[in-house]
């Protein structure tokens, strides 16, 4: 007898129709293959890019400033005006970190994974802003990390960045300049500043030279350097070259000093340049003023006609000339008054 075909569909065990069979699609090999291939590609791609933006300091991190060891390199600034840093706190506080910090990655071990390179005012202000708010954003530092080929690169980075940001004294760029020679990164005074300062003039070049020895005489002794002016600082050099005991009484004066007093230290300064003797010229006596090249001498009434203007300083006025004598007639004292002609342009 023939089975007879089921005209109903088929039962679930569990009560019921059971469910249609649904086909699965299917890809083809190939296509998944290439599909992964292309997948990871693209992954590589952009890690690697990651990998690269990273090594060239394109790439911006987030790290604690514990992180960061900032006495990495020597410091070229050795002075923070108040105003400014205030300025940048208000700054940071209103609209957070604008500009990165430069570091480089140290060898693994205990301590910090970086060593600043430059920024070393906005660590400062920063955590001065946490110690002041509380507030743990403060404790968190935006960084470019940097591969300089070498301590030379790194020092060249700092000098730069502060150059450029906020121009260093004098005396803090000669400084830079003897303890990157005496930490072995330049052999010599005259590649340290050629290394350090590639873009300045000749003359300016010349001038941070003339402060290095203020710098190997008093660095010890001196509390702010900093506001050593142009003028008293090549006046001080100058005394120094002809009186190698002056470096040794200016240092006594600055070592009985109180720290933190600022005038005190100027005025002891300019107290040992105004000891200083100023060496007599040839061919005539001292205070006489000899003329210049192509220029008739001065008017005979200058030299005898001078009247007192204060204690130790005589005037004496002819027809375009003006001549100052006496013993307050010293290199600090044509510092300050060149300085205060150039205010008169």
């Amino acid at each position: 007898m023939a089975r007879r075909k089921r005209l109903t569909p088929a039962l679930s065990p569990l009560g019921g129709e059971a469910p249609p069979m649904q086909a699965t699609p299917s890809r083809a090999p190939i296509a998944q293959v290439a599909g992964d291939a292309a997948a990871l590609a693209a992954f590589e791609e952009v890690a690697g890019e990651m990998g690269r933006a990273r090594d060239e300091g394109r790439l911006l991190l987030r790290l604690s400033r514990g992180e960061i060891r900032t006495d990495h390199l020597i410091r070229d600034r050795i002075a923070v005006d108040p105003e400014a840093l205030e300025e940048l706190k208000r700054s940071l506080r209103a609209r957070g970190q604008q500009m990165p910090v430069e570091v480089v990655a140290l060898e693994a071990g205990r301590g910090p994974r970086y060593g600043l390179i430059s920024g070393w005012r906005r660590l400062l202000a920063l955590a001065e802003l946490e110690a002041e708010t509380g507030d743990p954003r403060f404790g968190e530092v935006l960084a470019l990390v940097r591969r300089p080929s070498d301590q030379a690169e790194a020092y060249l980075a700092m000098v730069e960045e502060n150059e450029i940001r906020a121009g260093l004294s004098f005396y803090e760029r000669a400084r830079i300049v003897l303890k990157a020679v005496e930490a072995g990164v330049y052999e010599s005074e005259k590649d340290a500043l050629q290394s350090l300062f590639p873009a300045i003039s000749y003359s300016k070049r010349s001038k941070i030279k003339s402060f290095v020895p203020l710098v190997a005489a008093f660095d010890a002794v001196l509390r702010h350097p900093a506001r050593i002016s142009e003028r008293l600082g090549l006046a001080l050099a100058r005394a120094l070259a002809e009186d190698p005991g002056l470096a040794d009484r200016l240092r006594a004066a600055l070592e009985g000093l109180d720290p933190g007093d600022e005038a005190a230290e100027a005025q002891a300064i300019e107290a040992c340049l105004g000891a200083h003797p100023t060496p007599a010229k040839t061919g005539g006596q001292a205070g006489d003023v000899p003329p210049e090249p192509g220029r008739d001498a001065p008017e005979q009434s200058l030299k005898r006609d001078f009247e007192p203007v204060i204690q130790g300083l005589s005037m004496a006025r002819g027809r375009h000339e003006v001549v100052l004598r006496g013993q307050r007639v010293t290199p600090s004292f044509i510092a300050r008054l060149e300085a205060w002609l150039a205010t008169l342009d």
